[in-house]
C-alpha cells in the first residue's frame, strides 16, 4: 500500500510540473516585442566581464561569507542551524526571483502603481532573451543584470537571520524568507532602483544602503522584538564559539564587497574604480573608530570589535561608494564605526531587545548613518548623479524604506506565527537548534 505522504508528495510534484508547463502561457507576450523595462542589447564587453565577476563576488558574500561570519558568533550548538539560514535564503530567493521577484523589482508597470511596485510582464522571465537589456543597463545582457541583482536579493534576508538566530523554527524561517522577499524586498528595491518614487525623488543609494542594509536592519529589529529574547539572555554565557570562523567570514565579505559596490557602477569604468577604493578605505577607518571607542571604554581591543568595525564601515559606505570622493569615504567610515558601536553594544541593552548578532545594531544603524552622510559628502565631480543631493532627500527615502520594512515585516511575522509558529520550544532551544531542527550535531 502506498503511503499517504508519498501520494501527497507525488501529487504536489505533478501539480508543480503542470504549473511550470502552463506558466509561459499565463504571462504570454509577443516574442518580438520588448517589455516596458527593456531596450535592445548594445553589448559592452569589458563591462559585461566585470559584472560577471562581480556577480560571483557578491554571491560569495552570502555563501560562505555571511554563513561563516554569523556561524562563528553563535554558540556551538547552533552553528549548523545558522549556516542553514543563509543556505535556505539563497535557495528560496533564487527560485522566487525567477518566478516573480525580478519583474516586481525591475519591471515597469506604468501609472501611479509604478511608484511602488514593478509589473508582472516578466513572470518566469517571460520576454527576457539573449539580445535584451534592461533600460538601466543597456550594455549588459539582461540575464546578467538579473543574476547580479539576484545576489543582492539573496543576501538581504540572510542578514535578517542574525536578529532571530538561536531561537526560530526552521519552518518559520523558510516561510518568512518567502513572504518577506515578495512583500518587503521587491517593493523597496523597485521604489529605489526600479523606477519608483524614491529614485524619482533623487534619493541616492549606490549599492544598497536602504534597499539591503537599512531594510534588513529594521526587519531584524522587528523580528527581535516580536520573537523576544533567547532563553537566558543577559544571564547565560552567549559568547561567540569560534571567532576564527567570524574572521574568515569577514574576509570573504570584504572581498565580495568589491563586487557589491564596484559592480554597482554597472560597468568597468571610473566610477567603479572610485567605488572600489572607497570600499577599501571606509571599513579601515570604521575599524579604527570602533576600536578607539572600545579600547577607551573596555580597556581592551577585541578581535570581534575589529571585525565588526570593518563590517560597519562596509555597510556605511555602500549607499555612497560611487557618489563620494575618498575624503568623504574616510569620514563616513570614521564616523560610522563609533555610531555602530553604540547601536550594537549600548542601544540593544538599553532598550532590552535581543538582536542576537546585531543585524540592526550594525546593518541598520551603520546603514542609516551612511545614507545620511552620503547626502553630506556626495560629490558631482565624482558622479554627476550626485548633483542636488541633500540630507533631507536621503532622510525622506530612509523614512519610506523603514516604514515599509517595519510594517511589512510585522505582517509577515504574524502570518508565520499563526500558521507554522515562530519559536522553538524552550527545551529545543536549550538543547540547540542544530539537533532539534536539523538532527545534526557538530562534534
Amino acid at each position: 500500500m502506498i503511503s499517504p505522504t508519498i501520494t501527497k508528495a507525488a501529487a504536489f510534484c505533478c501539480g508543480l510540473f503542470a504549473f511550470a508547463l502552463a506558466a509561459p502561457a499565463l504571462a504570454a507576450a509577443p516574442a518580438s516585442a520588448l517589455l516596458a523595462h527593456q531596450v535592445p542589447l548594445a553589448l559592452d564587453g569589458p563591462g559585461t566581464a566585470w559584472i560577471l565577476t562581480s556577480t560571483a563576488l557578491v554571491l560569495m558574500m552570502t555563501l560562505p561569507g555571511l554563513a561563516l561570519f554569523y556561524g562563528g558568533m553563535v554558540r556551538k550548538k547552533n552553528l549548523i542551524a545558522t549556516i542553514a539560514h543563509s543556505t535556505a535564503a539563497m535557495a528560496i530567493v533564487t527560485v522566487l526571483w525567477f518566478v516573480a521577484g525580478y519583474t516586481l523589482s525591475f519591471g515597469t508597470s506604468g501609472g501611479p502603481a509604478n511608484g511602488f511596485i514593478g509589473s508582472l510582464q516578466a513572470l518566469f522571465l517571460n520576454g527576457v532573451g539573449v539580445k535584451t537589456a534592461h533600460a538601466l543597463t543597456p550594455g549588459l545582457p539582461e540575464f546578467l543584470w538579473i543574476s547580479y541583482q539576484l545576489t543582492f536579493a539573496v543576501i538581504t534576508p540572510a542578514l535578517i537571520a542574525g536578529a532571530f538566530a538561536e531561537r526560530i523554527k526552521f519552518s518559520a524561517s523558510v516561510l518568512f524568507f518567502t513572504l518577506w522577499h515578495l512583500i518587503v524586498y521587491a517593493p523597496i528595491c523597485h521604489q529605489v532602483w526600479g523606477g519608483g518614487w524614491m529614485g524619482e525623488l533623487g534619493v541616492l543609494d549606490f549599492a544598497g544602503g536602504a534597499v539591503v542594509h537599512v531594510n534588513a536592519g529594521v526587519a531584524g529589529l522587528v523580528c527581535a522584538i516580536v520573537l523576544g529574547p533567547r532563553h537566558g539572555w543577559g544571564r547565560d554565557n552567549m559568547a561567540p564559539h569560534n571567532l576564527a570562523f567570524t574572521a574568515i567570514g569577514t574576509g570573504l565579505l570584504f572581498v565580495g564587497w568589491m563586487g557589491f559596490n564596484g559592480g554597482s557602477a554597472a560597468g568597468a569604468n571610473e566610477i567603479a574604480a572610485v567605488a572600489v577604493f572607497n570600499t577599501l578605505l571606509a571599513p579601515a577607518a570604521a575599524a579604527v573608530g570602533w576600536i578607539a571607542v572600545e579600547w577607551t571604554l573596555k580597556k581592551k581591543p577585541t578581535l570581534l570589535g575589529l571585525l565588526t568595525g570593518v563590517v560597519a564601515g562596509l555597510v556605511a559606505i555602500t549607499p555612497g561608494a560611487g557618489f563620494v570622493d575618498p575624503k568623504g569615504a574616510f569620514f563616513i567610515g570614521l564616523i560610522s564605526g563609533p555610531i555602530a558601536y553604540v547601536g550594537a553594544v549600548w542601544l540593544k541593552h538599553k532598550l532590552k531587545y535581543d538582536d542576537s548578532l546585531d543585524a540592526f545594531g550594525v546593518h541598520g544603524v551603520a546603514g542609516i548613518a551612511g545614507a545620511l552622510l552620503t547626502g553630506v559628502f556626495a560629490n558631482a565631480a565624482i558622479n554627476p548623479l550626485a548633483e542636488g543631493a541633500t540630507v533631507w532627500k536621503q532622510a525622506i527615502g530612509l523614512g519610506g524604506a523603514m516604514v515599509w520594512s517595519a510594517v511589512g515585516t510585522f505582517i509577515v511575522l504574524m502570518i508565520c506565527k499563526y500558521t507554522v509558529g515562530l519559536r522553538v520550544e524552550k527545551e529545543a532551544e536549550i538543547e540547540g537548534l542544530d539537533y532539534s531542527q536539523h538532527g545534526e550535531v557538530l562534534h
